[in-house]
């Protein structure tokens, strides 16, 4: 087994130079991300389905446009995956779940890939997710286990797992995920690449998402620079979500701004709630403290939240008695058995409890108002571990009794609406990736693209290993 290739290894922005230069055509890529597919797909299981000819096709149109000189859009040529919980017109949707009729396509494409095709991306197929994007790691009763890149016996994370995989891999360098309780951000986390869940109403979404707004659209990539392009390029008006913001300006020319001046907050624990492996608080610090040799104004401090887990749990399990509510008897035979647990504790739920859990989610992102008049930015931890073995919901042998317990730094910020991402700032002792976590207010996802940028560009342990790791694809040749 081989590591990605020149071609499958380079960035978005290096692929839309090289069609620029001519050293290389959309086509050569295409086919070289589609054969790094057919190496890695074995092994991780990234995808539920993969259109070749498809993908040919459209790769085979960009390369003429190159030819001409008239390149279309932000991403013409470059090869995206997109996570199967969004439509794609010509195929189905099958959400990670048996209930799911695989004859039946869709006839309309989801607002983001509505965009892809307007920038000339290649769209190579639908990535992998848990049933419904109920749960934080990528198995399903459909697809089943989708491992981790790094090493195959240890989960993805989730629900994007699957993009997460690809993008780790090279089987493509962008792929679009979804986030309702750290969805992106956890997956790249593990996988170690960049993940980023912007301001709810940026990316439009339809059909909502049976979590409704507590999930997000939003971008995997390598670096922040493809990830501020990726976003770029599915952001904006659409008549088909109320709730979108409407037009946004371009976050790609913000990323030279640098992070000279900025107030950062540095939470270990958000005030004691996370019990972080050493190794990650260590790594984290590490990428704390070298902001600060960039010029940011950074401290330790913590903001003042009420403990968002009931609420979050009460909204979350709702919604999943909601995303199964139409589903037969025999059908819910076949679902994920924590998702069945999970819309039947919903289902008891009330309208009066429902509308406490939506209060204290204003109470919350007015705390996180206040404590952004005073910083910038805040830094935690993505995760307080790193990727544990695959096929369980909650590590082995570990005193977490669900998924929200080991993933306390990423749903609060679903509960706000904030933009957060994640990127890669080291290895733990077993070779696995640790993620940091930058999170901005409302509105905010250039403060948070152009720290992620600077950090990428000027700090080595952000940089994900080259060749010679350790991966699920094997080492170098």
């Amino acid at each position: 087994m081989t590591e990605p290739t020149l071609l499958t290894g380079l960035t978005a922005f290096g692929l839309l130079a090289g069609y620029g230069r001519g050293d290389f055509s959309p086509v050569e890529v295409t086919r070289a991300v589609l054969d790094r597919i057919d190496v890695v797909q074995p092994l991780v299981n990234a995808f539920v389905r993969v259109d070749a000819e498809a993908a040919l096709r459209a790769a085979a149109a960009s390369e003429e446009r190159w030819r001409r000189g008239e390149p279309q859009g932000l991403l013409d040529g470059v090869p995206v995956s997109v996570k199967d919980l969004l439509l794609q017109a010509g195929g189905p949707t099958l959400r990670g779940s048996c209930t799911v009729s695989p004859r039946v396509s869709s006839d309309e494409d989801a607002p983001c890939v509505t965009r892809l095709r307007a920038h000339g991306a290649v769209l190579l197929g639908k990535t992998t997710t848990s049933e419904f994007g109920w749960k934080p790691v990528t198995d399903s009763p459909l697809t089943g286990i989708t491992r981790n890149p790094c090493d195959p016996s240890r989960t993805s994370g989730g629900s994007s797992g699957g993009s997460a995989a690809a993008v780790a891999l090279g089987a493509g360098p962008l792929s679009i995920g979804t986030d309702a309780g750290g969805s992106i951000r956890i997956p790249a986390s593990f996988c170690g690449i960049v993940g980023l869940k912007p301001t709810y109403g940026r990316v439009p979404i339809h059909p909502h998402s049976p979590y409704g707004s507590l999930a997000h659209l939003g971008p995997m990539a390598r670096d922040a620079a493809d990830a501020a392009l990726l976003l770029d390029a599915i952001s904006g008006e659409d008549w088909r979500d109320g709730s979108q913001m409407g037009p946004v300006s371009p976050l790609s020319d913000c990323l030279r701004l640098g992070v000279e001046g900025l107030r950062i907050a540095y939470s270990p624990s958000l005030g004691g709630r996370a019990a972080v492996r050493p190794a990650i608080a260590s790594a984290v610090h590490a990428a704390v403290h070298h902001l600060a040799d960039l010029g940011a104004h950074v401290e330790e401090a913590d903001p003042d939240l009420p403990d968002p887990a009931d609420a979050f749990r009460t909204l979350w399990f709702s919604s999943s008695a909601h995303a199964t509510q139409h589903l037969t008897a025999d059908q819910r035979n076949l679902l994920d058995p924590g998702l069945r647990e999970a819309a039947e504790c919903g289902a008891r739920f009330s309208a009066l409890d429902y509308l406490a859990a939506d209060h204290i989610r204003t109470i919350l992102g007015y705390h996180m108002g206040r404590f952004h008049t005073t910083y910038d930015l805040l830094v935690t931890p993505t995760l307080p571990l790193t990727a544990f073995e695959a096929g369980t919901d909650v590590p082995p042998r570990s005193t977490y009794n669900d998924w929200m317990s080991w993933t306390p730094f990423t749903y609060p910020f679903n509960l706000t609406q904030q933009p957060a991402a994640t990127l890669p700032c080291g290895l733990d002792e077993d070779g696995l990736p640790i993620g940091l976590q930058l999170i901005a207010a409302r509105h905010h996802d250039a403060m948070v693209l152009r720290t992620a940028h600077a950090l990428g560009t000027t700090w080595p342990s952000t940089q994900r290993p080259g060749p010679g790791r350790r991966t699920a694809a094997g080492p170098s040749t």
